[in-house]
């Protein structure tokens, strides 16, 4: 069926159901159709539903359905479906958000009634986080109202169906019932009303409040918002109590006649009550939320309100009862959400404060004693004498605060209070909360404390403060409230979260104090550390005197430069020869003594492993310089790249244990914690950092500020980029970008890949070498592998892998072969594409593929010679022995 060859429906009233009775056959019979198709297909008219259905229509059915429960009919024309009531700008809820926490007292918590606790334990846990979150709705625009003519002129369905809309869709409780009681005085025809809201729980804590009393259909809502009194009826008291407590609606013609009415309150407000009609309002429950009272029906005979008026009032509250709820819920919501940014500010101050206890303790008693306004606060410690003693007191008081709301406390810390030992005593032994609303009642109270003083303590709220073991340290109390009433339910619940605030902002602090205290011992490790790495100033005096070679002698210029002739003040020399054709110390002004212990320390802080030491670090700072020179990498890198460039290769190892990173995360060394990603290389820099900035060795130290932090960037990025992790992540790029005809190597980014290659093409760069060093190198690397290994199977009791397994060293031209083409082919391939000039590094590793894979090769065929040795030995045997066995037959 289409559904746009159905007649438009536009025109129905909201009770016209598909079924309902219809003049012309064609019509009825076509809608008869078009009605049992959509109950065949339920699935199609939800869907069309959700994707169709208007505001209006959503509106109109909860109308239309909640009328037919009430006896009414909507009757109103379809187009009102969409108009909704206008709010005072003065009724908009306020979240809080921007109040300063000292201005919020707990008194404002009291209108939403009992709060939810605000700590819950969830397995065994403390936690602010409520286990059951409900949503909060929220507060919708609002158009045009009509005005109070134009409802006057409406019959009494199409006045109902007005009035309904106008309250459906308002959440503050005020203005929605100051709504309520102009609606109810224009159905009624009443001269005033009046509306009170159920407040407390249980029939002694519970009565009415207003501040909405005699409203008019003429009263405007700032004239109503601006009375500041509050009227309170006791549970049960008049007619209103009466009302409310019965569930019961009372229809009074003579007030004056009914013991129950008080005639002080006409005196009061001179005023004379003739007829009163109260009705109570309830929720979906059933439950009396509040009482409406409407006073003296406007008529010219006096008439009292009649049945058709109850019945009126009747379906009216019906809504009401439901608007209120849920304005109530919306408030509530409100109020929670103001308390939680209480405590989270409360958060913020105890973790701003973190180096002094006695400053944590006060800035967390002023934000008690404001909050909950009590008249004096005290914070007692425990001391960790086995007595139990309290070892500091801390006390406070309303006018320690000056105009600004600040403390003003000056002086000494001695507490200048007595002490309620019995109370807090009790509660630090215990970890017990006590609320005593009388303590002259309660025998733990010594009155001796108030005894010579004009202040008298009346109630107390004691809790314990506990650090995050659950341990007792502290007792935390609250004395009198400024208002004079008693400590409640939602006091009790902020207090708890503020003694657990106090109790981890007292052990953050304390656990701050230690690091701090292992902070300065740091320090002078560091300093101790650094005098004994950095090289004595003698050798460096010595190494300043020695002459330094050419480039030429030291063959430095040349891709197949080997430093094993080369003793290690040669290293040192070719290491400054390096600087100085790089024109570095012209550049930079470097103090050559300086550079001259530079290099000393660094050589120094290169550990005594078999591979991974200074001279790893020497050979790829040589093909790094050889890349520059000889490969006219110059022309595309600039100084300050350059400089960063050699002191990365010549610190990218700087400590090296002779273990990789896989093996500290296995181990979960110091040096795993520290860093969870490139943790060798963090550590790497982190000691290249610490050479740099001490004294004697600081060689950047005349660069301008901008000039360090460039050549800091990019020295930290070329130490990272020896992770071959983190070379398999940027590499595709570079592959990519190399492949392309027009490069622009100005860009940042370009650049950054170019030396991150660059400094993985210097690290393995012995793969390039001639092949008998290259061989060599290749053995120790595997020794030092071989060493993890083996620590590996000792200490983790773990299979290492095949390159690091001692009894798989037969198969190193294999893993020498793949090592070749997963990481060095590519790598050389690439920056031969960059610059003609390194093409000679990919000839080298080509030419060292092709002996690693001749050895493989034959490898392989002793391996399948000592196969079939071992095969016919094993055959031989077998037939001697059948030979023996038929002898001896």
């Amino acid at each position: 069926m289409k559904m746009s060859s159905v007649p438009g429906t536009s025109g129905l009233s909201p009770t016209e159901g598909a079924g309902g009775d219809r003049e012309g056959g064609e019509d009825t019979e076509e809608y008869e159709r078009m009605e049992k198709w959509l109950d065949e297909h339920p699935e199609f008219v939800h869907d069309y539903f959700a994707r169709k259905a208007r505001r209006s229509m959503v509106d109109g059915w909860l109308i239309a359905h909640a009328l037919s429960h009430s006896g009414l009919s909507a009757g109103g024309p379809g187009e009102a479906l969409s108009t909704s009531s206008t709010a005072s700008s003065n009724s908009k809820p306020s979240s809080g958000a921007n109040t300063p926490v000292r201005k919020i007292s707990a008194q404002e918590f009291e209108k939403g009634g009992l709060l939810r606790p605000i700590v819950s334990t969830v397995d065994g846990t403390l936690t602010f986080l409520d286990p059951s979150p409900s949503s909060t709705p929220t507060r919708p625009s609002k158009t045009g109202r009509r005005s109070k003519s134009e409802l006057k002129a409406l019959d009494e369905k199409e006045l109902m169906y007005e009035l309904v809309i106008d309250i459906c869709n308002d959440l503050d409780v005020t203005s929605l019932c100051y709504k309520i009681l102009q609606n109810l005085s224009i159905l009624l025809n009443a001269d005033r009303c009046s509306l009170f809201l159920v407040q407390g729980k249980g029939t002694k804590e519970r009565w009415l409040v207003s501040k909405l009393f005699d409203v008019s259909c003429d009263s405007t809502f700032d004239d109503i918002s601006e009375r500041e009194e509050e009227i309170r009826v006791p549970w049960g008291t008049g007619i209103i109590g009466y009302v409310a407590e019965t569930g019961e609606s009372v229809n009074i013609p003579d007030a004056y006649q009914d013991p129950r009415f008080n005639s002080d309150v006409d005196v009061k407000m001179g005023y004379k009550t003739r007829s009163i009609f109260s009705m109570p309002i309830k929720d979906s429950d059933g439950e009396v939320i509040g009482v409406a009272q409407a006073v003296n029906k406007i008529s010219v005979s006096d008439e009292p309100f009649d049945e058709h008026d109850e019945k009126v009032f009747a379906s009216y509250l019906a809504f009401c009862g439901i608007g209120l709820k849920n304005a109530q819920l919306y408030g509530r919501s409100l109020l929670e959400n103001r308390r939680n940014q209480v405590l989270l500010d409360l958060a913020r101050v105890i973790f701003e404060e973190q180096s002094n206890v006695a400053n944590l303790i006060h800035k967390i008693m002023m934000h008690t004693q404001s909050l909950l306004q009590c008249q004096r606060c005290q914070v007692l410690l425990v001391d960790d004498d086995p007595k139990g003693i309290f070892s500091q007191v801390f006390d406070l008081q309303a006018s320690d605060f000056d105009n600004d709301d600040t403390y003003n406390r000056e002086g000494p810390q001695e507490p200048r209070f007595p002490m309620n030992i019995g109370i807090t005593g009790h509660v630090a032994k215990t970890g017990e909360t006590l609320n005593i609303p009388d303590v002259y009642q309660d025998d733990r109270f010594d009155p001796a404390v108030d005894e010579g003083t004009e202040f008298r303590t009346k109630s107390i709220l004691c809790m314990p403060i506990k650090n995050v073991s659950g341990k007792v340290i502290g007792v935390m109390q609250l004395i009198n409230k400024i208002d004079n009433t008693t400590f409640n339910k939602n006091d009790e619940n902020l207090f708890e979260a503020f003694a657990i605030f106090c109790g981890m902002g007292i052990n953050n602090t304390s656990m701050y104090e230690t690091a701090m205290k292992a902070i300065a011992k740091q320090r002078v490790a560091l300093e101790v550390m650094s005098y004994h790495a950095m090289a004595p100033i003698e050798e460096a005096e010595r190494l300043k005197k020695m002459p330094v070679p050419t480039s030429q002698q030291y063959n430095l210029l040349d891709y197949a430069f080997s430093d094993f002739s080369l003793d290690d003040d040669d290293t040192l020399k070719a290491t400054l020869r390096m600087f100085m054709d790089l024109d570095l110390i012209e550049a930079f002004h470097i103090n050559y003594e300086l550079l001259c212990r530079f290099l000393l320390s660094v050589k120094k802080n290169y550990r005594n492993v078999t591979y991974h030491n200074w001279r790893h670090a020497f050979n790829v700072t040589q093909t790094m310089f050889c890349m520059l020179k000889t490969g006219q990498m110059l022309n595309i890198l600039g100084d300050a790249e350059r400089l960063a460039l050699v002191v990365g290769c010549l610190c990218h190892d700087l400590d090296h244990r002779g273990t990789n990173n896989q093996f500290q995360m296995k181990t979960m060394s110091p040096l795993a914690q520290l860093y969870s990603t490139s943790t060798m290389e963090h550590h790497h820099f982190d000691q290249c950092i610490m050479i740099l900035s001490t004294k004697g060795s600081d060689i950047l130290c005349n660069l301008s500020q901008a000039d360090y932090e460039a050549v800091i960037g990019v020295l930290e990025s070329a130490i990272l980029a020896t992770d071959l992790a983190l070379y398999f992540r940027y590499r595709g790029r570079f592959f990519e970008l190399t492949k392309s005809t027009e490069v622009d190597w100005a860009d940042d980014c370009n650049r950054d890949l170019l030396r991150s290659m660059m400094m993985t093409a210097s690290d393995v760069a012995a793969i390039t070498k001639p092949w008998e060093t290259q061989k060599k190198v290749a053995e120790l690397v595997a020794s030092e592998f071989f060493e993890q290994g083996d620590m590996e199977k000792e200490t983790l009791k773990i299979q290492p892998m095949e390159m690091m397994d001692r009894e798989k060293k037969d198969k190193l031209p294999n893993m020498q072969v793949g090592f070749i083409d997963a990481i060095c082919l590519p790598v050389y391939e690439a920056i031969a594409r960059v610059s003609p000039r390194l093409s000679p590094l990919l000839k080298g590793c080509q030419q060292n593929r092709e002996h690693w894979q001749k050895e493989a090769e034959k490898k392989q065929q002793e391996e399948q010679q000592c196969h079939l040795e071992k095969h016919a030995g094993e055959e031989k045997a077998e037939n001697q022995n059948k030979d023996d066995k038929e002898g001896g037959s």
